[in-house]
């Protein structure tokens, strides 16, 4: 099998090529490195390229004959897509048409689609399941239910397998400490938890204490990065036997507080994490936490991280000592 992995340079996607070159998959990247690092992927056939560039997209795969994509590339800041939304539909509809479109034209009929938890907007549930409506209420949550659709609609028209994978958090490293996350701009909760622990930012900025949960803060799911890899290969086995679109919510089921982030961190790297209350960020609702049972039964998806700890100590291996 020979797989392309749009955006793998980038967090998710150099964790998801690391375990597809474990597992002996043949895999080509294509990343602009706008977010990415070519340093993560190593020596993984690597090609620099942009998905709104359409004759880039032809290029590659003539040049290749893939079995299957899977595709990570996207703007991705909920704030910065309330203030750009242009950018983001632009981006991560008008660049994942263009996939597809190349796709067609070159017979590849596999996808698996980084989606993502804001499709879901407010939740009307403790737990979000795939039935839960679909109501985003930010650009960026907008741009992914409308891939999403585009998806449904390619199955009937095209024959297009896809599955689109909703995750809620992604979080941690990989255990080996030489792959993590690393933005610039940081937005993330752990690593700038983190990074004010080790002194290599400012104190962390809380947006908002008023929201309707026990603290006051947000509550989120949280799911490593390395269980998020695990169900992308998963993803790729169900497509073998699975005609149409389909979509997974991936998560822990285990909603935690960003006071109660701030305590484990605290925990973990064995030092208070300096900490300051600013005001809300546009489109933050106030809890979003998963039912995975659907991938449980029908992928046989089982995440191995399920302890936070765990989770941001892997995350903190990774910023004591960052490779790039």
């Amino acid at each position: 099998m020979k797989v392309l992995v749009c955006g793998g340079a980038g967090y998710i996607g150099s964790h998801m090529v690391r375990h597809l070159v474990g597992d002996g998959v043949s895999t080509v990247v294509f990343d602009n490195l706008s977010t990415g690092h070519r340093e993560s992927v190593g020596d993984t056939a690597f090609v620099r390229g942009d998905l709104l560039d359409a004759t880039q997209l032809r290029d590659l795969f003539s040049q290749h004959r893939f079995d299957a994509v899977m595709h990570f590339c996207a703007r991705s800041l909920v704030g910065e897509s309330v203030q750009q939304p242009y950018a983001y539909y632009e981006n991560n509809v008008a660049g994942t048409l263009n996939l597809l479109q190349a796709m067609r034209d070159a017979s590849v009929g596999k996808l698996v689609f980084s989606s993502t938890a804001a499709v879901f907007g407010h939740p009307e549930s403790e737990l979000i399941d795939e039935s839960h409506p679909t109501r985003p209420i930010n650009p960026y949550g907008a741009s992914k239910r409308m891939v999403e659709t585009i998806l449904e609609d390619a199955a009937r028209a095209y024959g297009l397998r896809s599955v689109a994978l909703r995750y809620f958090n992604a979080a941690g490293a990989s255990p080996q400490g030489d792959i993590g996350e690393s933005h610039s701009p940081e937005t993330h909760l752990i690593p700038n938890m983190l990074r004010a622990a080790n002194g290599d930012a400012p104190s962390l900025k809380v947006f908002g204490n008023d929201y309707s949960t026990p603290d006051g803060t947000c509550v989120r799911d949280y799911v490593h990065v390395d269980d998020l890899a695990d169900a992308h290969s998963r993803a790729l086995d169900f497509m073998a036997s699975n005609e149409g679109a389909h979509a997974f919510n991936l998560g822990n089921g285990a909603g935690f507080s960003v006071m109660q982030m701030i305590h484990a961190a605290g925990e973990v790297a064995k030092q208070p994490i300096p900490f300051e209350i600013a005001p809300r960020r546009a489109g933050d609702p106030d809890r979003l936490v998963a039912s995975s049972g659907k991938a449980r039964r029908e992928l046989g998806w089982q995440p191995r991280y399920t302890d936070i700890a765990d989770i941001i100590d892997t995350a903190w291996r990774w910023h004591r000592n960052p490779r790039y």
